[in-house]
């Protein structure tokens, strides 16, 4: 499994709307080929800061399968209106995991 964690920065009056949009789009993921979980989180120090972090089975099933899919273009009509900033998009895998 790896993690896609896209930093979204999201413009200072859309907090309210972008994490309601943000839970429309929980189907989507749900629906897309080899997504496993998906989360938002906030940061603390800079509330206009966003992580999602969404597990895909593979690097293709991010890049490829999603980002080429109806569900892609879906999601970043919900979501794209908010961003203050292009979001960006790294991809981990977990090395060591404690507990």
């Amino acid at each position: 499994m790896i993690y896609e964690i896209a930093e979204l920065y999201i413009k200072p009056e859309s907090h309210a709307a972008f994490q309601a949009a943000v839970a429309e789009a929980v189907p989507v993921f749900k629906a897309a080929t080899g997504c496993l979980s998906m989360r938002l989180d906030r940061d603390i120090e800079t509330p206009d800061t966003y992580h999602l972090v969404v597990g895909w089975q593979t690097l293709d099933n991010h890049v490829v399968d999603f980002r080429g899919s109806e569900g892609f273009l879906v999601w970043r009509g919900l979501v794209g209106s908010h961003f203050a900033l292009p979001p960006k998009v790294e991809h981990f895998e977990t090395v060591v995991a404690g507990f």
